[in-house]
């Protein structure tokens, strides 16, 4: 069953593994949403989309502020993962890149620009 129907994030949807990111880093788009850069590649090779959510250490010292927004980040796309308009899966990397911590709202609407932009980047 298509992992964009279900309401979760499932281990298998969590992006891991240094040949993958690194794959992605080299092969993968990117571009600016808001507070987030971001960078995908589509045709991962896995059936579902995978993702892969980093906050610098440079820009948040405090474990509990990076993890607090690793967690908005990784909740925002659960919600809205069922926009994905691609046939194929996508391996997508999201890096917040503000130095104020973002209410969920903001991220929340920066995660469904980047979304958006995958889906018009095929077209």
């Amino acid at each position: 069953m298509d992992s964009r129907c279900h309401n979760t994030l499932a281990k298998k949807e969590r992006l891991c593994g240094k040949s993958r990111i690194s794959r992605l880093l080299t092969e993968g788009r990117s571009g600016y949403a808001g507070c987030l850069r971001y960078c995908f590649l589509e045709g991962n090779g896995a059936d579902c989309d995978r993702i892969m959510v980093s906050v610098p250490k440079k820009l948040f010292r405090r474990a509990v502020k990076r993890n607090l927004l690793k967690r908005r980040l990784r909740e925002s796309f659960r919600l809205q993962k069922n926009k994905f308009s691609l046939q194929e899966p996508v391996d997508l990397m999201f890096v917040y890149n503000s130095r104020d911590i973002k209410p969920f709202k903001e991220i929340f609407s920066s995660v469904g620009k980047v979304i958006e932009n995958v889906n018009n980047s095929r077209k």
